[in-house]
């Protein structure tokens, strides 16, 4: 088969990873692709947002199956030019990756399907804003309506800072466009943990659990970011709490999702808040979380080619999805000042005696190469993921490799699975409830 894979960041390289190691590969692209995929594919210099020049490219190399990692082409109907051109693609409508690229639509949604969530408001009018900020009496969450890379979400400590964010993004227009409406919600406590799962608008098959770390320091301090660490399982996500979790969020969602935008097919990400009065959704994307696909994927044993086949063809009922035991790390090394500004062009050494390490990948997110050499060239530069037998493991000998790459300004999370929260969960009377933390 032909594919295509669409991004240039560590999710797209771990995409890209996985599926160079099925024996049904016979040619292998990205668009655009940074310097890490251009060793297991050809990268060809596209971006994301073309559209016209992407499908021009599928139907000239004959590509058999498309598979999208970022949000930003779904949400300007990638999905849907190359399936009127009567070509294969992994991703949702562009109707329904609305789920990720509008907040208030999301909010909304959710409120419409009955499916668990902070009370919030949505907002064009910054003084209305700060009016609805003072009457909530406690700690807000504002976040930017539309795409942001991540970073458009502010977790505010006090009134004067959630409406200095408001201001920010309404006034002026930190996140341009995106900003121009917001949607402020209340702070709810709890773990945090990542719902993946695949899904062609009939059957879902949730992926095995993960948990990210979107702060740029240690315990959780700092700005947010695109994600700065990943690990698999998160023991968070029990029995008990998946089988909530399909029955009313899941369920709900995909049901929503074909009333009002015709389905959904593809990877579904529901970030969940797992507080004392049960599961809330923080957020849906429209696609693979970055870096949890860096976490997930090395535990997939069910070929991914055949996977994303079936899925295309609304047949993902047909094919068994395995996983192993094992348990995965990831930490994000990122460029000094990241999610600020940072410097690139930075010479990266250690990789390939890191690389050597068994059951250790380097997952390149922003690196280009430079008379032979790998250089940094984004914020987020390498997702160092080790796979072992428990996290213990799988995190020793991540760290292990870090110690031996180097760039200048290398800044990283040190608490990468470092310390853990386990919660146990049981029902009464159809809602979960939280017994023990520990």
């Amino acid at each position: 088969m032909n594919i295509l894979v669409i991004g240039s960041g560590g999710r797209e390289h771990a995409l890209v990873w996985k599926l160079s190691a099925s024996p049904r590969v016979q040619s292998l692209y990205c668009a655009p692709g940074n310097a890490g995929i251009a060793q297991q594919a050809r990268c060809v210099p596209i971006a994301v947002n073309e559209i016209q020049r992407l499908l021009d490219f599928a139907l000239e190399k004959s590509i058999d199956l498309t598979v999208v990692g970022p949000e930003l082409p779904l949400t300007l109907g990638v999905a849907d030019a190359f399936r009127a051109a009567g070509l294969k693609v992994v991703g949702p409508t562009r109707s329904a990756a609305r789920i990720e690229g509008s907040k208030a639509f999301s909010k909304e949604f959710m409120q419409r399907h009955g499916i668990p969530t902070a009370p919030f408001g949505v907002f064009t009018d910054p003084d209305r804003a700060a009016a609805y900020i003072r009457g909530r009496g406690a700690s807000v969450v504002v976040k930017a309506d539309g795409l942001a890379a991540g970073k458009g979400v502010v977790v505010a400590g006090d009134e004067a800072e959630a409406i200095g964010a408001v201001n920010a993004m309404i006034r002026e227009k930190a996140f341009g466009e995106a900003g121009a409406r917001v949607v402020v919600e209340d702070r709810i406590a709890g773990m945090e943990a990542t719902f993946l799962l695949f899904t062609d608008g009939k059957t879902a098959v949730p992926m095995v659990s993960s948990q990210d770390y979107k702060r740029a320091g240690d315990g959780d301090a700092g700005p947010n970011t695109g994600g700065m660490g990943a690990y698999s399982p998160a023991s968070v996500l029990t029995e008990p709490v998946v089988d909530w979790v399909v029955r009313k969020v899941v369920e709900p969602t995909l049901s929503g999702l074909e009333a009002e935008c015709g389905g959904y097919q593809g990877i579904l990400y529901i970030g969940l808040m797992l507080t004392d009065e049960g599961p809330k959704v923080l957020e849906y994307n429209a696609r693979f979380g970055d870096p949890e696909t860096q976490v997930v994927l090395p535990r997939l044993e069910t070929d991914l080619v055949d996977l994303f086949e079936a899925l295309s063809r609304g047949k993902l009922d047909d094919i068994p999805v395995r996983w192993d035991s094992h348990a995965t790390a990831c930490v994000v090394l990122a460029s000094g000042g990241y999610p600020g500004k940072y410097r690139t062009g930075l010479s990266i050494t250690g990789l390939e005696e890191a690389g050597k390490m068994d059951g250790l990948v380097v997952f390149h997110a922003g690196t280009e190469k430079k008379d032979g050499r790998f250089v940094t060239a984004g914020g987020r530069v390498l997702g160092v993921t080790a796979r072992e037998r428990d996290l213990a493991s799988a995190r020793k000998k991540a760290y292990e490799a870090v110690s031996r790459i180097r760039f200048d300004g290398m800044q990283y999370r040190r608490d990468i699975v470092n310390k853990r929260c386990l919660v146990e969960y049981v029902l009464s009377a159809d809602r979960l409830v939280t017994t023990r933390f520990y």
